[in-house]
């Protein structure tokens, strides 16, 4: 791996992370109901239209972040076609959340939107 791509590999970890999670809590706020994992999932993934944003696998983990810090409550439900599902709902510290990180993403968009494009136009 050249320098460039371990440098680029870093960029997309930190940078995914925390959109990881605001998409996720978007999502669920827009459904206005539970979801389980796979749900999620493939929703992410016909939003997505093909591109690798968020992996199947890298969701589980943001889902349990989100609930662990009360963003998201749960419940488990038996399932007679496989293992039990968690189903996810947003919270009000959730909603709460989101709403100011939507205010921080419009702003930081608006910036390095500015930054970049005018390298570009440069």
């Amino acid at each position: 791996m050249t320098n460039v791509e371990a440098h680029l590999k870093k960029f997309r970890k930190e940078l995914h992370s925390g959109i990881a999670a605001m998409v996720l809590l978007a999502l669920l706020e827009r459904t206005g109901g539970e979801m389980y994992g796979y749900q999620i999932a493939k929703e992410i993934g016909a939003k997505a239209g093909g591109a690798s944003f968020l992996k199947q696998g890298a969701i589980y983990p943001v889902l349990r972040s989100l609930h662990a810090t009360g963003l998201l409550s749960s419940r488990v439900e038996v399932s007679m076609s496989g293992p039990p599902r968690r189903y996810y709902m947003i919270s009000d510290a959730g909603r709460q959340a989101l709403e100011a990180w939507r205010g921080v993403w419009g702003d930081l968009r608006e910036f390095v939107d500015g930054i970049v494009g005018e390298q570009a136009r440069g």
